[in-house]
């Protein structure tokens, strides 16, 4: 399987983790520490998938995914939600429309499985876009099978805005490239594509 994935963890086991589970299944991945360094870093690497934690400093990942669903430039991007989240986390990730949700501890098949879903959910998408957008993902990692905590929001239209980005960009908080790793060796990092991630 191909596709660029950014994941977004203030934990860097986990970010790791997560990344040397997705490498060896043949995505390409971008990793950043927080939501702001997420802003600062997507439209240079413009991913197939996000994924995000909730809890981090700076920006969490559900100010973040609202950030990155109210920007021209990628309110399309399917965003999953890799965290311990609780009902209300997962009520509120619906709203700013999260496609998928995995709980931690994760199973790393779950995580290459859902992932692989959004990649490919997002490229039928981007191929129809006269299409209406999935806005309720009857099939796909939300329905049950396998994605903690069900339900998307679903993207509607997109946002208005003009080219530039209004209404969603880069934190000013952000240094750019502050802690941004991508591609390169996974070899020698914890979690080398076996066990479970807690979180």
């Amino acid at each position: 399987m191909s596709g660029r994935i950014l994941v977004v963890d203030d934990n860097k086991v986990i970010r790791q983790l997560i990344r040397v589970n997705l490498e060896l299944e043949g995505f390409e991945v971008v990793t950043a520490a927080d939501g702001a360094e997420c802003l600062d870093v997507v439209h240079q690497v413009r991913p197939d998938v996000v994924t995000l934690d909730v809890v981090m400093p700076r920006l969490g990942g559900l100010h973040t995914a609202a950030r990155l669903r109210s920007d021209p430039r990628t309110w399309d991007i399917p965003i999953a939600i890799v965290s311990a989240c609780t009902q209300g986390e997962v009520d509120n990730g619906e709203s700013v429309g999260i496609d998928a949700f995995l709980a931690k501890p994760f199973e790393p098949t779950e995580l290459v499985r859902t992932v692989g879903m959004l990649v490919r959910e997002g490229r039928q998408q981007r191929e129809r876009p006269g299409d209406e957008l999935r806005g309720g993902c009857p099939e796909g990692p939300c329905a049950g099978g396998g994605a903690e905590g069900g339900g998307a929001g679903g993207r509607g239209e997109a946002p208005r805005g003009d080219a530039a980005g209004t209404g969603g960009g880069a934190s000013e908080e952000a240094a750019p490239g502050d802690g941004v790793e991508s591609g390169g060796s996974a070899g020698g990092e914890p979690g080398s594509g076996g066990g479970r991630a807690a979180g």
